[in-house]
């Protein structure tokens, strides 16, 4: 069937079973967004108010659900508007498809009216990316690119159509869903060699990342700790991989994990991690980290072995296929001394939370907030963060029942991530969702407000309003002698009149019963919904572990170092 450039893009998304995109137009996609005009039965397109708005939306769409989220934009500022949201894709291995118009062929290179060299833009934060000059390779181009995106470690793939390719004609034949690429599988002495490691274990730790949550693989994570008598911490982006209510999992772990978690990993003889990169904010100093334990690391990617901590067995391949085979062949064992001593953990840090508590007093604390929170949400709610001191203490209150529940931007830490992300998520799955957000990184992207009122999206918005920049504040406070440079707002945003202003409902809450009474309200409520959440600036997220120290050097509570040993 001769269909045109721009039609064949849209006839393509649809064969691989695209139903939501998000995006802006311009000039040179005004032929793709014709296209999805004639095909707006088949699939839905999103408006979103910025670029990047629409990149965190895909990004949110993928996350919530595990399938490729599309967004569209044109060229030059249009393209240069995804870059944010295409590396944060990046750094968290999200499987999104970028769509960019160009000048027309005969204009590349010669400094045409908004035209950009998007693919050199995007080299380092893609998987891959393409530039299609002829139309006979479009079809096939956006098919590899949906193959890469979700394929071993998943991540973003951009394809940029130049104008002249949109608006030529060629012949159109459809294909079916493109597959992931296998995944090599381990080997019999690889497997042989983590079990012999596993059954040695006296204290063994299974420690979860997003590769694991990824997967889906929360019950076969389980199984195996009861199997072999572990406990389980996780990275931030593993949270919501294991029910938070099963009693081995320990949360998560690092600068800003649970001390339970932290300290566990510390302790043990044996971690086993799980699609973990082993990243600075989960080890802290590495010449410190896991100093005597044996450590299995399994990871679909060979450049993160070895690359931030040595490890004593990498094995590149099939994670699933990988922990169930060393799960299956592992020797059943009870380990009574280990679970004696992470108990003893646990209770330390119920010591460390009530201590945290009496010191609060009446003041409304994020805890607080997160405890109203989990007693009125349904367990299906996906719940969203900015980035921040507030993302933190989502990481550490919120309770996950089911996967894929927690939406946030992890390796890149980008600020203005969370609306257009939870616009995605809700898109993607229709389940209640809830945006954690303070006032710094709500003002980055907060014109996405328009698109959740325009769309009707049922979203609430927890608006952790200190009036500063809590992340960086503290760390001024703890390590720079109180100069606080910059990072005191003095803004006069009235956040209930300005979701007013878009047509959301705005509440506001100055202390815990309001909290109570604005989230039931909300909870009600058939759309967008912001509760302004007035905290004390000078809240911390504790436990923290200090710029370049480790878990030995843990802060739990102002006064400084705890007695971490």
């Amino acid at each position: 069937m001769k269909m045109t450039g721009a039609e064949i893009i849209i006839s393509t998304l649809i064969e691989q079973g695209v139903t939501d995109v998000f995006g802006y137009p311009g000039g040179q996609v005004i032929n793709i967004y014709d296209a999805l005009y004639k095909f707006k039965d088949k699939i839905n397109h999103y408006l979103t108010a910025h670029e990047q708005g629409a990149a965190h939306a895909a990004d949110g769409y993928s996350r919530a659900t595990g399938k490729v989220g599309v967004c569209i934009a044109t060229s030059g500022p249009g393209a240069t508007n995804l870059v944010t949201g295409i590396a944060t894709a990046m750094l968290d291995s999200i499987p999104m498809v970028a769509i960019t118009g160009n000048v027309p062929c005969s204009l590349i290179g010669k400094d045409s009216f908004q035209e950009i060299d998007i693919t050199g833009v995007t080299l380092p934060i893609t998987k891959h990316n393409y530039f299609v000059n002829k139309i006979e390779n479009l079809a096939d181009s956006i098919r590899e690119a949906f193959a890469i995106a979700k394929s071993g470690r998943p991540g973003p793939v951009l394809v940029d159509v130049p104008k002249d390719v949109q608006v030529a004609t060629y012949d159109f034949e459809p294909q079916g869903i493109v597959e992931k690429k296998p995944l090599p599988k381990a080997s019999e002495e690889q497997i042989e060699e983590a079990v012999k490691l596993v059954n040695e274990a006296k204290r063994p730790y299974i420690y979860i990342g997003g590769g694991a949550a990824g997967l889906g693989m929360g019950k076969q994570v389980i199984d195996f700790a009861e199997k072999i008598g572990a406990c389980i911490g996780c990275t931030f982006m593993g949270l919501s991989a294991v029910p938070d209510n099963y009693e081995r999992f320990l949360g998560m772990q690092g600068m800003h994990g649970h001390f339970a978690s932290s300290m566990a990993q510390k302790y043990a003889d044996l971690i086993i991690g799980v699609g973990v990169r082993f990243s600075d904010r989960a080890t802290g100093n590495t010449a410190k980290f896991a100093k005597g334990t044996k450590i299995i690391q399994l990871d679909p990617d060979f450049a993160e072995i070895n690359k931030n901590v040595n490890v004593d067995l990498g094995i590149v391949s099939d994670v699933f296929d990988s922990f169930t085979r060393i799960a299956e062949k592992a020797n059943e064992s009870k380990k009574p001394e280990w679970e004696k001593q992470v108990s003893e953990l646990k209770e330390k840090e119920n010591e460390i939370a009530e201590k945290a508590a009496k010191m609060a007093g009446d003041r409304m604390t994020p805890k607080m907030i997160f405890d109203v929170i989990n007693k009125y949400k349904l367990p299906r709610t996906i719940t969203t963060t900015d980035v921040g001191q507030h993302q933190m203490w989502a990481a550490q209150y919120s309770t996950f029942d089911t996967t894929r529940r927690f939406v946030s931007s992890g390796g890149l830490g980008t600020m203005g991530f969370g609306l257009g992300a939870a616009i995605g998520a809700q898109v993607a799955t229709k389940d209640p969702t809830i945006l954690i957000t303070g006032d710094g990184s709500f003002g980055m992207n907060l014109n996405e407000l328009a698109t959740a009122v325009t769309y009707n999206i049922p979203l609430i918005i927890v608006l952790a309003n200190n009036g500063v920049l809590g992340m960086v504040r503290q760390w001024q406070n703890l390590f720079f002698g109180k100069r606080f440079s910059e990072t005191v707002l003095e803004r006069k945003t009235d956040f209930v009149k300005l979701a007013e202003a878009f047509g959301a409902t705005g509440l506001r809450a100055t202390n815990i019963d309001e909290f109570e009474n604005a989230f039931k309200k909300a909870l009600k409520v058939n759309g967008p919904v912001v509760i302004d959440t007035y905290i004390d600036k000078d809240e911390f997220v504790l436990p923290m572990l200090p710029p370049g120290g480790s878990i030995d050097d843990i802060i739990t509570d102002v006064g400084g170092k705890d007695d971490a040993k």
